[in-house]
């Protein structure tokens, strides 16, 4: 896996397609947990095509909600992505919007921390700290069991993505948060 584009060519692409400050956060966040699972799993070599296909996973999504996933590749296109980086994208939709199946350990863990992100996100930001870095598994399980909180993050989409990892979730919970809290201060300069 190597990175056929820039992480400027991705930001550019990134910029002109979602403009909600929401979406941006969501996807520099999931860009560093990508990056810090790519080094913590043993592919430190492939860490920028891992958080390129982090950064640019909701490229369509502001633009076109409905089509999420399925107009992806056009726009990936534009900045001449690769098939791999395009597959990778879309895997994040299998069963949701698209049937790309999640094949590599970097898909899969795309699939799984994508909608988790959004959770820890919430969940920290209830905190009185309003940070990850103090943020336990044990708390976040209480919030993930509240099927009130955070309603729009899906847990059965959670849980089929720790279970494509073959992870228990309290592991996909911790290393999540870990992923976070590596990238948490970057995100906040935002």
């Amino acid at each position: 896996m190597h990175a056929d584009i820039t992480r400027e060519q991705a930001m550019d692409l990134l910029k002109k397609y979602n403009q909600d400050e929401f979406h941006m956060v969501h996807a520099l966040t999931v860009e560093g947990v990508m990056r810090w699972y790519a080094r913590e799993l043993g592919y430190g070599e492939d860490e920028e095509f891992w958080g390129l296909v982090g950064l640019l996973h909701d490229v369509d999504f502001e633009k076109y909600p409905d089509e999420h996933c399925i107009k992806a590749p056009e726009l990936l296109k534009e900045i001449g992505s690769s098939d791999e980086l395009i597959h990778a994208v879309c895997s994040h939709g299998y069963g949701i919007t698209v049937d790309v199946k999640p094949e590599h350990e970097m898909e899969k863990i795309l699939f799984a921390a994508d909608e988790l992100t959004g959770l820890i996100g919430a969940a920290a930001k209830m905190r009185p700290s309003k940070s990850v870095m103090d943020m336990e598994v044990s708390s976040l399980k209480k919030k993930f069991k509240d099927k009130r909180f955070a309603a729009g993050c899906s847990r059965d989409i959670i849980r089929q993505g720790a279970d494509q990892l073959g992870w228990e979730l309290d592991k996909l919970f911790e290393m999540t948060i870990r992923a976070m809290r590596s990238c948490e201060d970057e995100i906040n300069k935002i």
